[in-house]
């Protein structure tokens, strides 16, 4: 009987589907490799003019929008609220 360590991965092994990112230099990423790097555990927080108004936009690693506020210490509360890490972008 083969054990689950004999067995080639394919696609479906989660494994598989996990890249390598113990020598990814983050200062360099293309917007494929940030929206692919934990979208669903980064965030990221900038600072925006909606209205004429300065507010702090919460986005996802793939830029989706997430949310507004007008506190940049609440906007990385969010996100740690919601077990995500919080990335400031300039």
């Amino acid at each position: 009987m083969n054990s689950p360590t004999d067995r080639p991965k394919n696609s479906h092994d989660s494994e598989a589907a996990i890249p390598d990112l113990s020598l990814l230099d983050i200062r360099h990423l293309t917007a494929s490799q940030l929206a692919a790097l934990g979208v669903a555990q980064l965030a990221y927080v900038k600072s925006v003019v909606v209205d004429g108004n300065a507010v702090f936009a919460i986005h996802a690693a793939d830029g989706t929008p997430m949310a507004l506020t007008g506190d940049r210490d609440v906007a990385f509360a969010a996100i740690r609220q919601h077990e995500m890490v919080p990335a400031l972008v300039h």
